[in-house]
C-alpha cells in the first residue's frame, strides 16, 4: 500500500516551497483550463473485501476459450518454478527501475540476461531491458530510424509492409502523427525506395504466417540510405535465420510466448535490439557491467543520458517504460529450457502446424503459403470466413479472419493432438 506523507511532512514541504496550503500550490502549478471546478462524482467507497468480491464477480464473466488468433499473442506454459518464485513473489513483482544499483544486483543480472537472450536470438549487437509491447516497440524503432538515418532533414516517410500485425500498424501511425512522419503501407515485394524514406518495417513471419526472404529488400533500403526494421517472433527465431544476418538494423517483437500468460491481452514485455552504431538512439533501460576496485563484476544502468529521467527534453523517448517483471519471466523461461529446449518447443509447434495444414489440404482446403512457422492461412473458396468464425466461437475456439474468404489459424506451445 502507498503510505502518504503525514500532515506535518506536508506542511514542511509547503513551507519550503513558499505556499500556505495544497490549494495554493495547485493554483500556481496547474493551468485552470484543464482543471475540474467541481468534486468528482464518485460512488461511496467500498471496503477491501467488498471491492475484491465485485472484482471476482466481474472476472467470472470472462470466457476462457481456445485461442487460435495469433497476431503476436500465443498461449504458453509458465514453468511452476517461475510462477512460484518470480511471478507470485513480491520481491520481483513490486520491482521498478533499479536506479539504486547497489540494492538491485539480482534484478539487474536478470535483466542483463534478458538483453543477452535477445541479442543471441536476433544476431544484433545490443538490446535494451524491454519495452511495453510489440506495437510500441515498433514505434520506438521508427523513432530510432528517424533520428539515426542519414539525410534526416529531407526524409519524413516510413514504410510499413502490409504484412505487419494490424495493431502494430495502428500504433505506429498514432505515434508518427505528432512527429510529422508520414506512414506508407504496401507490399514490400514491389515497393520502391526514394530519398524521402528513412526506414522500413516488415513482419517475420508475416501476420498471416508466411515466411519471406527479406535480404534483397534490406539491401534496397540500405542502398537508398534508409534503415531496416524487422518485427520478429521470438520463438520462431530459434529456428529461422536471425534478422541481424539478413540486413536488419533494428529488431523488435514480443517475448510474451516465453512463459508470460496471455492475461486477456496484456501486459507483456517487448524487446528491441539494434547495431552498436545506433546504441545512443536506443530507448529505455540498458543494463551494463562494471567492475569494482577488486575487479568484481557489478551491474548498473548504462548510457543513462539517453533517458527521460536525466534529459527530459532531449531523451530518445518519453514513452518507453520497461516491463521488468515480465522481461525477467521471459529471460528465466529461456534459462529454464535452454537453447535446445527452446528449439524443441519451436519445432514441436511447427510440426503440429504442418500436420494441421496437411489435414486441411486432404479435406480440400488450400493453404495460402508453403513456408510458415506456427500460423497458416486457409483459403475457404466460396465459404464465408465470418460464418466459420461464428461457428468456431460457439464451439469454444477463436479464429481470425484473413479477408472475406480466408482465415488464419495459429498454434502454440499448449497445442496437443486432442
Amino acid at each position: 500500500r502507498h503510505i502518504a506523507p503525514s500532515a506535518e511532512e506536508t506542511a514542511q514541504m509547503l513551507r519550503e516551497l513558499g505556499f500556505e496550503n495544497l490549494e495554493a500550490l495547485v493554483d500556481a502549478t496547474v493551468p485552470k483550463n484543464i482543471r475540474l471546478n467541481r468534486p468528482l462524482d464518485l460512488p461511496k467507497a467500498k471496503s477491501e473485501n467488498e471491492a475484491l468480491a465485485e472484482l471476482r464477480a466481474l472476472s467470472s464473466k470472462n470466457k476462457v476459450v481456445r485461442n487460435f488468433i495469433g497476431a503476436g499473442y500465443s498461449d504458453t506454459i509458465t514453468p511452476p518454478v517461475i510462477q512460484r518464485n518470480i511471478l507470485e513473489n513480491p520481491g520481483w513483482y513490486t520491482a521498478y527501475t533499479p536506479y539504486q544499483a547497489e540494492l538491485a544486483q539480482g534484478r539487474l543480472e536478470a535483466l542483463l540476461n534478458f538483453q543477452t537472450m535477445v541479442t543471441d536470438l536476433t544476431a544484433l549487437d545490443i538490446a535494451n531491458a524491454s519495452l511495453l509491447d510489440e506495437a510500441t516497440a515498433a514505434a520506438e524503432a521508427m523513432a530510432l530510424c528517424y533520428h539515426a538515418a542519414s539525410g534526416r532533414d529531407s526524409r519524413n516517410r516510413f514504410f510499413m509492409a502490409d504484412n505487419c500485425h494490424p495493431q502494430t500498424i495502428a500504433v505506429v501511425r498514432t505515434r508518427a502523427k505528432p512527429l510529422g512522419i508520414e506512414i506508407v503501407t504496401g507490399n514490400f515485394s514491389n515497393f520502391e525506395f526514394d530519398d524521402t524514406i528513412f526506414g522500413a518495417l516488415v513482419q517475420y513471419p508475416a501476420t498471416d504466417g508466411a515466411i519471406y526472404d527479406y535480404e534483397k529488400f534490406a539491401k534496397a533500403a540500405h542502398d537508398a540510405g534508409a534503415l531496416f526494421v524487422v518485427a520478429a517472433d521470438i520463438l520462431a527465431l530459434t529456428l529461422l535465420k536471425p534478422p541481424g544476418q539478413f540486413g536488419a538494423d533494428v529488431a523488435v517483437g514480443s517475448t510474451q510466448r516465453f512463459g508470460v500468460p496471455l492475461g486477456f491481452g496484456g501486459p507483456h514485455a517487448a524487446y528491441i535490439a539494434t547495431r552498436d552504431q545506433f546504441k545512443r538512439h536506443l530507448p529505455g533501460r540498458l543494463v551494463g557491467v562494471s567492475h569494482d576496485a577488486e575487479r568484481r563484476p557489478a551491474y548498473r544502468l548504462a548510457l543513462q543520458t539517453r533517458e527521460q529521467h536525466i534529459r527530459r527534453d532531449k531523451a530518445t523517448s518519453n514513452i518507453c517504460t520497461a516491463q521488468v517483471l515480465l522481461a525477467v519471466i521471459a529471460s528465466m523461461y529461456a534459462v529454464y529450457h535452454g537453447p535446445e529446449g527452446l528449439r524443441a518447443i519451436a519445432q514441436r509447434v511447427h510440426n503440429f502446424t504442418a500436420k494441421l495444414a496437411e489435414g486441411l489440404r486432404q479435406l480440400g482446403f488450400r493453404i495460402g503459403h508453403e513456408n510458415f512457422f506456427d500460423t497458416i492461412r486457409v483459403e475457404l473458396g466460396q465459404a464465408s470466413s465470418s460464418n466459420l468464425i461464428e461457428r468456431a466461437e460457439r464451439a469454444g475456439c477463436n479464429l481470425r479472419a484473413a479477408g472475406n474468404e480466408a482465415i488464419s489459424i495459429a498454434l502454440d506451445e499448449t497445442t496437443t493432438d486432442f
